[in-house]
């Protein structure tokens, strides 16, 4: 029977699903685009939009709580805008870039991710911090910070009071390795290409990173930003190792989930990394991508601080921000040992 004059049609699923996500989306999407902004016109780097966009959702969900129409846009931007922007990030990097290292220090960058992240999650069950936190803390301080958070909480699965105290302790451990490096560099009396080294295989943050090494001069800046592109490069496996043993410990308990969740978003990251490096995609591209991945995680992020409950968050105590001190201290004395190995 044909439909009454005058009627409409019904939207398709897609735009139904378009229009609930909308609202939610555009003010996350809102919120970043803002604190990309601020950082933009101070001019201090230091500013990191995803850490000032975790700080306005969280301002903004304390304000005016949650409705009902932004949930299902954070909701998207928690999960699927999230992962499109950890494989985006994947064009910022090349395998050209990792091999100019060398390999002395290219094992380096892989010592201090695979044993920083199971020492973290071994020192957090012995302070009593949950596994899920535990794990978020190593990864953030292993390999590069809130990207990492964000990334590895899709197969830890912790809750969003885990992954706004992860970001908080990884920021502040971060930013005070930003503050001290230089310092400790010239105090020990460290060659440009050492300090680098040393501040790209231990600082978290790409930026904090960077900024570090930058202090050393132009050598250092190099080398720095080299080697924290390295580790970078290995949150793809380090999220898929740790999917493999979270789903280890699950079959230990006797817990339900017994598969490894399989993060297709990492592959997605290496396959744009290989795509990257044959020299295929357009300068362009990879220059969007720069200024489309910030976006994309502020979002997410501040999505993340929308929905999360402060007295969940106060609850956990100071053991997650001692776990978060004793990692730092760990991956800095163990990439200074390897850079002295490396001479």
């Amino acid at each position: 029977m044909a439909a009454p004059a005058g009627a409409s049609a019904a939207p398709s699923p897609f735009l139904a699903r378009a229009r609930a996500v909308a609202p939610g989306l555009l003010l996350c999407l809102l919120v970043a685009w803002g604190c990309i902004a601020l950082r933009d016109a101070t001019g201090v780097a230091a500013l990191n939009p995803v850490v000032l966009a975790l700080a306005a959702g969280i301002g903004i969900g304390a304000a005016v709580g949650r409705p009902a129409s932004i949930k299902p846009g954070i909701a998207f931007a928690v999960r699927p805008l999230l992962r499109a922007a950890i494989v985006l990030l994947g064009l910022q990097v090349t395998l050209g870039q990792l091999a100019a290292l060398g390999p002395g220090a290219l094992a380096l960058a892989v010592a201090v991710v695979a044993a920083t992240l199971p020492f973290t999650i071994w020192l957090g069950r012995r302070l009593g911090v949950e596994p899920a936190l535990a794990q978020l803390i190593g990864t953030g301080t292993a390999i590069c910070g809130a990207s990492a958070i964000v990334a590895a909480n899709q197969v830890a699965r912790g809750r969003d009071e885990d992954v706004t105290y992860a970001l908080a302790v990884i920021t502040l451990c971060g930013t005070a390795a930003l503050i001290l490096f230089p310092l400790l560099g010239d105090l020990l009396g460290m060659s440009g290409r050492a300090y680098g080294l040393w501040a790209g295989a231990a600082i978290h943050e790409v930026v904090q990173a960077v900024g570090a090494a930058a202090a050393g001069g132009a050598e250092a800046a190099q080398s720095g930003t080299v080697m924290k592109l390295a580790r970078v490069f290995l949150l793809a496996p380090a999220v898929v190792a740790l999917g493999w043993w979270v789903a280890r410990q699950d079959r230990a308990a006797g817990q339900a989930r017994v598969k490894a969740p399989v993060p297709w978003f990492a592959f997605g990251f290496l396959a744009l990394v290989v795509l990257g490096s044959t020299g295929l995609v357009p300068a362009v591209a990879v220059e969007a991508s720069r200024a489309l991945v910030p976006l994309m995680l502020a979002a997410s992020v501040a999505a993340l601080g929308i929905s999360t409950d402060l007295k969940a968050l106060r609850a956990r105590g100071a053991r997650p921000l001692l776990l978060g001190v004793a990692s730092t201290l760990f991956i800095a004395g163990l990439a200074l040992l390897g850079v002295g190995l490396l001479g």
